[in-house]
């Protein structure tokens, strides 16, 4: 009689392959028949819908009115201008969500996206081309960049915008492709389980693998409303949860969290050192943590959400009693 399984196998093994700076393979296995595309067909879209990257939302260009204009002494016309506009990909350097950025040149010359790059910005995509002047033409140009996700019409990148600006179709997504493949892989002589090879290639505003980490926070965060409403049961062993991907996150230090320094410094006073900790609070428990104020209490709800978990969660018996044996174990 073959063994009659009651859970399904979870996977173990994790790897990357770096293929380029901008591209990598991240695979997963040994997965049921079945759940690897179920996994890797909603983190496809994350990846492609909910990756946050930087593109410009607007211009001004002295001596244009509108897109349809042109400037002398440039071989474009401001059309062509905007187009090359979208091919250059931006990041700026101190992170900041939208700031505006100003350019003067000069005839005759060659306009790259190299010599869009200072000390505000910084230019992934350099060798793409923007603009060719002709001797003695002078290009000034403003130009609007912020930080969004997906794609946003001009009608709704800006409500109002100042005289001599052109709003533009903005598409801020870093990641230019994400597939995947199925393949079996053997386990124990079976040879019907599933490995899941997910190829991710980004523009270069950010790395494959962050890219690949943010989809998760993202879904992890769209999850976190059933951690918080329903209390679920499973029969899973405290053995079989202390392998679990949900533990690992939950002994993970309050560091991964990206608290500002007095939140954090509140609870690190208070001796609560992971962030398992704080989903085994009640929100009065929270609210009640020595100097710290609603500002913080929000901040720290808000993290603990987007890393997929809630503060106050009714957490599953198996896992919540995993979760106080590993903390207990870890601050023995």
């Amino acid at each position: 009689m073959k063994k009659i399984k009651t859970t399904p196998l979870a996977p173990q093994e994790f790897e990357v392959e770096q293929i380029s700076e901008n591209e990598a393979n991240i695979m997963a296995y040994p997965f049921e028949t079945g759940y690897a595309v179920s996994l890797a067909h909603p983190l496809r879209r994350f990846l492609l819908s909910s990756s946050v990257g930087y593109a410009p939302i607007a211009i001004k260009i002295e001596g244009a009115k509108h897109e349809f204009d042109s400037v002398r002494g440039m071989l474009e016309d401001i059309s062509d201008f905007i187009l090359n506009l979208k091919e250059i990909r931006f990041k700026l350097n101190d992170e900041s969500t939208e700031s505006e950025i100003n350019y003067s040149f000069v005839g005759p010359c060659n306009i790259t996206g190299a010599d869009l790059s200072n000390d505000e910005v910084n230019i992934v995509t350099p060798e793409a081309p923007l603009a060719t002047l002709n001797e003695d033409s002078t290009l000034n140009f403003s130009i609007k960049i912020a930080q969004g996700i997906g794609y946003v019409p001009s009608e709704d990148t800006y409500e109002e915008l100042e005289d001599g600006y052109i709003a533009l179709d903005a598409f801020f997504t870093p990641v230019r492709s994400a597939t995947y493949k199925i393949e079996n892989v053997l386990v124990e002589d079976n040879p019907n389980f599933e490995r899941v090879v997910m190829n991710i290639r980004t523009d270069g505003q950010i790395t494959p693998v962050d890219a690949f980490r943010n989809s998760l926070e993202v879904m992890y965060a769209q999850l976190a409303v059933f951690n918080s409403e329903i209390s679920i049961k499973t029969p899973i062993t405290v053995e079989r949860v202390e392998e679990s991907a949900d533990l690992k996150k939950l002994t993970t230090s309050i560091d991964s969290l990206g608290l500002s320094a007095r939140s954090f410094n509140c609870l690190d006073r208070s001796s609560i050192k992971l962030i398992g900790e704080i989903t085994l609070m009640s929100t009065n428990d929270l609210k009640n943590v020595k100097n710290l104020g609603k500002k913080s209490y929000d901040e720290i709800v808000e993290k603990v959400q987007e890393f997929g978990f809630a503060v106050g969660a009714d957490l599953a018996d198996d896992l919540a009693t995993a979760l106080k044996k590993k903390i207990e174990a870890l601050k023995a």
